[in-house]
């Protein structure tokens, strides 16, 4: 590749060249944002490269991460790379398939005078980042498909891959990221305690032991982006058909972005605080694709949340659920056929007929320039704002994006006030929201959720059947559990 800070054409990792048997494929990663790259293929024969053969293919853009959100707050260069998009100074990477899962080798400091023991198989290497004394960045590359059979370990039997530091305050600087558009994850997840600094982006979750990602305790200043989440392995209850949860973000984590995620008919998208957090935490979910999902989009407990520009598509339950003192700020989204966008606990739709969908006190809810559309034959596809009943309401509807929620408003479980963070410079990064109507193409376009080109995996629901259906969809399932990689190797 040429271009930005390369020069000329300094050669690729053997691993980014990769035999799919009908084509090959190259994947640059680390790129500065851009114009003007150009990637030049060499044929190699008998061992030198055939440069009257390079074909070249010139002009090209790079496009930078959307870096909005309360991971990049008043911090800077989550996980392994600065962002610029370059890897960080004596950042390492090692490359991940399933052939060497259990074999990759990596040298980690250990000890005092910088000590250095070798490490085999991905857990056993992320194992050893936690004791905190190795202060290297760690790209770890996912190429293909990787299944639970193929890693060395894993450091929780509940969850699957952990990433665990030393405590929430020493930064780990580990991105996980899948190569091109089949990065897989088969069978397992991801548990986050006390990591500091983690991304994981650009790879698929199937069949997950119990969530996908588990953002459990203690994280601070993680992103999740960009990935691709699918059914989780049946749980024992009986709302666990689609698997327990996708992305849950829970005891006293902080600073986390979830962002450019496509969600495939989850059953519980994301729950987004326990019981014991401190708040107000601060935690933000932008540009999600909730493809048919059914409920927790995210459900709240205690802490303070924005949810701006996601993309609710034909969702069954519910959209925003607020409870336990949180403060939620709804802006700009687009729902789609969404029952019930916004509730809050014991109050406004959640208090009607159908019962509640938390026994819990409430929490606050403010919105603004969300639009709902294609609306079912029910009252509860538009919420109750406080205009139409000043206790009873679903959220409070601001005329203004700036305007502060008074503090005579509060939920009538619980006595809870708004805190009004989203209108204080020191506690709102700075963002640029797109008009709700803009959102489902910016979503679902080519830069929007989800993996690079959409993935290899593609699944297009029935309306007619899916929006309110929130049953598991049989050949979905079926789909995913005969995946398999086309993968067959990089080229020598």
């Amino acid at each position: 590749v040429k271009g930005g800070k390369h020069a000329d054409y300094p050669k690729r990792d053997t691993e980014l060249v990769r035999n799919y048997g009908t084509y090959g494929r190259a994947d640059v990663p680390g790129l500065t944002a851009g114009t003007g790259y150009a990637v030049k293929v060499v044929p190699v024969a008998g061992g030198s490269e055939d440069a009257t053969k390079a074909s070249v293919a010139a002009n090209i853009t790079v496009n930078a991460y959307d870096r909005s959100g309360f991971a990049h707050f008043n911090n800077t260069g989550v996980g392994a790379y600065n962002d610029d998009g370059t890897l960080k100074t004596d950042a390492r990477v090692i490359y991940v398939t399933a052939q060497t899962a259990k074999t990759v080798r990596l040298d980690v400091i250990t000890g005092s005078n910088e000590k250095k023991e070798t490490f085999t198989g991905l857990q056993a290497i992320i194992n050893a980042y936690q004791k905190g004394l190795e202060t290297r960045p760690l790209a770890v590359r996912f190429i293909g498909q990787i299944k639970d059979t193929d890693m060395d370990a894993f450091g929780s039997k509940s969850e699957g891959l952990q990433i665990k530091g030393r405590n929430n305050t020493i930064p780990m600087n580990i991105t996980v990221e899948g190569v091109g558009d089949d990065a897989t994850v088969w069978g397992f997840g991801f548990l986050l305690r006390n990591a500091v600094s983690v991304e994981l982006r650009n790879f698929a979750i199937m069949l997950c032991m119990d969530d996908c990602v588990s953002i459990d305790t203690n994280n601070k200043y993680c992103w999740i982006h960009h990935l691709d989440l699918f059914y989780g392995k049946t749980g024992g209850d009986s709302d666990q058909a689609k698997g327990d949860g996708t992305i849950d973000v829970k005891g006293n984590s902080q600073y986390v972005t979830i962002s450019y995620n496509h969600m495939f008919d989850s059953g519980k998208s994301s729950l987004c605080g326990m019981t014991g957090e401190s708040g107000p935490n601060y935690i933000d979910y932008h540009h999600n694709w909730f493809d048919h999902s059914d409920s927790r989009h995210p459900r709240v407990r205690t802490m303070t949340v924005h949810v701006w520009n996601n993309y609710y598509d034909g969702c069954s339950k519910y959209g925003v659920g607020a409870m336990m003192g949180s403060s939620v700020f709804v802006e700009s989204n687009y729902f789609r056929h969404t029952k019930n966008p916004m509730l809050i606990s014991k109050q406004g739709t959640d208090a009607k007929g159908d019962g509640t969908f938390s026994g819990e006190n409430g929490g606050m809810i403010k919105s603004f320039g969300n639009v709902y559309a294609e609306k079912g034959t029910g009252a509860n596809y538009t919420p109750v704002t406080h205009k139409a009943s000043a206790a009873n309401f679903d959220c409070y509807e601001a005329d203004t994006r700036d305007e502060q929620v008074p503090a005579s408003f509060k939920t009538v479980a619980g006595g809870t006030t708004y805190d009004n963070f989203d209108t204080d410079s020191k506690l709102i990064y700075e963002y640029t929201p797109l008009p709700a109507t803009d959102v489902p193409a910016a979503v679902t376009g080519y830069y929007g959720a989800g993996r690079m080109n959409k993935g290899d995996f593609k699944w297009t629901f029935d309306n007619a059947t899916a929006d309110t259906d929130y049953g598991v969809v049989k050949a979905l399932k079926a789909a995913i559990e005969s995946y398999k990689s086309t993968l067959v190797g990089w080229f020598e």
